[in-house]
């Protein structure tokens, strides 16, 4: 049965399959993601017992400026990933790190890295590696904050930026890189970068990169890299090509996970109909325009798609960014600072955007273009509800 919903639309709380909703507008035998798996009645956010830290901060061994540091910047206490983690990581031993995203977890690396570094600041000695451009320069954001004041350094190399400057900051010799497989590979190619001296490697968001199918490009850095070595591997989920890298690039790791359930449950997602795309447009506009919608992200397929929507959005009076990889690196994160200080509420994106990022008080995530995969799905709604909150999840579905 139909109703008209408050979206503007129409929408069918529990549709079953019906032909006319196996639509062939995408690419042939590309299996759809049926609209009915787009729903879900958010189950209210149960309290749970707030962790109860076995260290504080200034017992894990941490130097006392990393200490003051962290008690100027208003941490009081560990996480429950950096309270497991760090104590292994100091003394030098390879962790294995699951968890949830907003948990703390780059902490729960960067600290004991900093401790280390900080007495030997031999250069190039670390290597980060991240998914996106976006969680590199968020992981060096939050290196520059923890190591204030210490004196050792770290540069940041993506795809999207001036490679140029790039080699000009790595000659100076900064202790620790953190960068994106495809960018590090073609330095190394170009004989810019030498990893022979890295003692701490890292591996951050781990499963998302070998979803995007980064796992020669790991391999053959990592056979850059000495066998007697650190490596820490922090992943959301243990997926066989994690299991693979860890079987292959670790020594006996301590393993910890402080992964909770399912964490989309509290996230309210439903389907928005609608007749064709000028349609999406036109009931996306009315959307925004409502109060609760306050922080929105929108997701659709293609660079081109994603810009054009921002435009028209912005055009409506709905001041709106875009985040796509045909953005340079200066504008992606200009883009990103706009949103996360609520200068701009809305942020059209394409599925770079979909993991890794830490955008606090998401109320509403769009799926205006639906995602081919349900993983996809998954990390997109995860933008929503982060930290046991409650999110909301729209996808719009066209239905003739």
């Amino acid at each position: 049965m139909q109703n008209n919903s408050r979206f503007g639309g129409q929408r069918r709380a529990n549709a079953a399959p019906h032909k006319r909703h196996q639509s062939n507008r995408g690419p042939r035998n590309t299996p759809q993601i049926h609209a009915s798996r787009f729903i879900n009645k958010a189950i209210a956010v149960q309290a749970e017992e707030p962790y109860a830290p076995t260290h504080a901060f200034d017992e894990f061994g941490l130097s006392k400026q990393t200490v003051a540091t962290l008690a100027y910047l208003g941490f009081s206490q560990p996480s429950e990933i950096q309270d497991k983690c760090i104590p292994a990581a100091i003394q030098n031993r390879d962790v294995i790190g699951l968890a949830n995203t907003g948990t703390g977890k780059t902490a729960a690396f960067l600290l004991p890295i900093i401790d280390k570094i900080s007495a030997n600041r031999d250069p190039l000695s670390v290597l980060i590696l991240a998914p996106t451009r976006e969680l590199a320069q968020q992981i060096d954001d939050e290196f520059r904050r923890f190591s204030a004041g210490q004196k050792i350094y770290s540069t940041v190399v993506v795809g999207g930026a001036n490679i140029s400057r790039q080699i000009q900051q790595i000659k100076r010799g900064p202790q620790v890189i953190i960068g994106t497989p495809g960018r590090l590979k073609d330095l190394i190619n170009r004989r810019v970068i030498r990893l022979a001296h890295v003692t701490t490697f890292v591996l951050d968001e781990a499963d998302r990169m070998c979803d995007m199918g980064f796992e020669r490009d790991i391999r053959s850095i990592e056979a850059e890299m000495p066998k007697e070595r650190q490596t820490l591997c922090y992943s959301a989920t243990m997926t066989p090509s994690v299991q693979t890298i860890i079987q292959e690039f670790m020594q006996s790791p301590v393993m910890v996970s402080t992964v909770k359930g399912a964490t989309n449950d509290h996230i309210e997602q439903d389907v928005v109909y609608a007749r064709d795309k000028a349609h999406k447009v036109e009931l996306l506009t009315n959307l925004l325009q409502q109060p609760d919608f306050e922080k929105v992200i929108v997701f659709g397929d293609t660079k081109f798609g994603v810009q054009r929507l921002a435009d028209s959005l912005t055009k409506s009076n709905l001041p709106a960014v875009a985040i796509h990889g045909n953005k340079s690196q200066s504008q992606r994160e200009r883009a990103l600072q706009s949103f996360k200080r609520g200068e701009i509420n809305v942020l059209v994106a394409t599925d770079v955007a979909a993991r890794g990022l830490d955008i606090p008080n998401v109320s509403h995530v769009i799926n205006f273009d639906p995602p081919k995969a349900y993983d996809d799905y998954v990390h997109r709604i995860g933008r929503t509800g982060r930290a046991g909150n409650r999110g909301n999840a729209l996808t719009f579905v066209i239905q003739p």
